[in-house]
């Protein structure tokens, strides 16, 4: 079990990964995401819970404005950037840690960018507008490719692939291609394999399982399996333990940053995990 050193170059930082476990707080400005739709709509709510989040101990504040839970539809960039453009204006400036944007819009991730955000995470990984890239690369901020398989309202009719992390880092590698064609350095990507985004359930355990695979790509992995439907439990805090025993086997795996709801527990099981790291 090997973790590998990397600097990742953003806006206006470079944050040393590898070293622990970073963990990004979800904040879902949005009125239908599967797990907190509807919470955190309200710009003053979802500037109070940014900051609690950091004060649990995210390092990264991840907001998303369109949701991207199995069976959603798109929504367009006006109604989009009328979710978000509030929520990162009261932000500006009031964070310690950068602020990550879950868009595949490149005008969204432009406003985003504009207005203080210091990563795109895309979750399509540059297959749904090909001038994202170029926006982030104009700013000099770091980009997250997340691998997706269809889109939200196509999974469910979706058969298993016959070699999922095969297809991932093939798709991956494609990404990563794309983005460094589009003139990114290759110091500000981070690569998420998008455990539920397109994949059967059982596969999805077959992906952390084989993790460490995607060291061949030679960039930093993040992995986002909070409360994601094949970790599903009879009660809420069933899902949030199988949640913990998820973000383990990641680490464990080789994840550099993971992604979760639960930022105080999760921190918890990070420390723990990164010690048998150490310890390994």
């Amino acid at each position: 079990m090997t973790r590998k050193r990397f600097l990742w170059k953003l806006k206006s930082r470079e944050i040393q990964l590898g070293d622990r476990t970073l963990i990004a707080g979800i904040l879902n400005v949005t009125p239908d995401s599967f797990s907190d739709g509807g919470l955190y709509l309200d710009p003053d709510r979802a500037f109070a819970r940014a900051l609690e989040l950091e004060e649990e101990g995210a390092d990264i504040i991840d907001i998303g404005a369109e949701s991207m839970r199995p069976g959603s539809a798109r929504i367009s960039e006006a109604e989009e950037k009328r979710r978000l453009i509030p929520v990162l204006k009261r932000l500006r400036e009031k964070l310690g840690v950068p602020m990550a944007v879950d868009t595949y819009k490149s005008g969204v991730a432009a406003n985003a960018l504009e207005l203080g955000a210091e990563i795109i995470n895309d979750p399509s990984g540059l297959t749904m507008d090909s001038e994202l890239a170029r926006v982030v690369a104009r700013y000099d901020a770091g980009l997250i490719l997340n691998h997706m398989r269809g889109t939200p309202d196509t999974w469910a009719k979706l058969p298993p692939l016959s070699d999922v992390m095969g297809a991932i880092l093939h798709d991956l590698e494609a990404s990563l291609h794309r983005a460094r064609r589009a003139g990114l350095d290759g110091a500000r990507i981070v690569i998420d394999p998008g455990l539920g985004f397109g994949k059967r359930g059982e596969q999805n355990s077959e992906i952390l399982a084989r993790l460490s695979e995607l060291a061949r790509l030679d960039v930093p992995v993040l992995v986002g399996p909070s409360r994601k439907s094949f970790l599903a439990q009879a009660s809420e805090r069933g899902t949030e333990f199988a949640s913990a025993a998820a973000v383990s086997a990641a680490i464990l795996g080789g994840a550099h940053l993971v992604r979760v709801h639960d930022v105080a527990a999760m921190w918890a099981v990070a420390a723990v995990a990164d010690a048998v790291l150490r310890a390994a």
